[in-house]
């Protein structure tokens, strides 16, 4: 899954311009991103919610216990990739039906984060139980939502287009094409969104997430720890 956006969404970090900056490598646009994602699978599906975002997915390499999915409700788009094992009691929490499904699940998480507010993100993600990476945006609000989950069994990468977009992708190798070294693994067990500000740790909320630069013969260019835990380290 891949999911791009302009810096009038989101700001994008100083460690990851700072790790491109410190090792200029080659990059590309978000466009010509989008674009080879696309032609990698003739069957992946793209969607332009507006001049700042785009959302694509495809089920190429897909693992049967890990699928990926997309919905779109209330003006929320959600690439949801993993699977909960609290799905059943997560359905009666939110008043779904039972054939809800993860990504259904995750848009009216969501909202109810946005419409209870102050309600912690934290809250939200921490009780979700399972494998998973997500990608939220409210085009209502204009706010994006990211997360994995804290064993980062579904692998999440972040980084900077040369054209200044924040990309998402479950697939390093797409991203260090498009990044170069302003490139790092999502923490596991961490979350971003756009109405926070900044990168946090659910499990560890009040903890800093700082980052580390990544030696010169990694493909990443930082790497992020919680203080006061281990370094979060991208694994291939």
């Amino acid at each position: 899954m891949l999911g791009v956006f302009s810096s009038s969404i989101v700001t994008p970090p100083d460690e990851l311009v700072a790790a491109g900056s410190r090792t200029p490598s080659p990059k590309i646009t978000a466009e010509a991103l989008v674009n080879r994602f696309i032609k990698i699978d003739s069957s992946a599906v793209s969607i332009q919610i507006n001049d700042h975002v785009q959302l694509a997915y495809t089920h190429m390499d897909e693992s049967a216990s890990l699928p990926r999915s997309f919905a779109v409700k209330d003006e929320i788009f959600c690439l949801f990739e993993g699977s909960l094992d609290n799905l059943g009691s997560l359905r009666q929490q939110y008043g779904l039906a039972k054939s809800a499904n993860e990504v259904v699940l995750m848009i009216e998480a969501y909202k109810a984060l946005r419409d209870r507010a102050p309600y912690p993100p934290s809250h939200v993600v921490g009780h979700l139980q399972g494998n998973f990476a997500f990608i939220v945006f409210d085009k209502s609000t204009s706010t994006m939502f990211v997360a994995t989950d804290q064993f980062g069994k579904v692998p999440l990468y972040w980084g900077i287009t040369a054209d200044g977009y924040v990309a998402f992708a479950n697939d390093a190798n797409l991203l260090k094409g498009a990044c170069g070294k302003s490139l790092a693994s999502f923490p596991q067990g961490c979350f971003f969104s756009t109405t926070v500000g900044e990168l946090r740790s659910y499990e560890n909320p009040k903890n800093k997430i700082t980052a580390v630069p990544a030696t010169e013969e990694e493909i990443w260019g930082a790497k992020f720890m919680v203080e006061g835990g281990a370094v979060l380290a991208a694994t291939e």
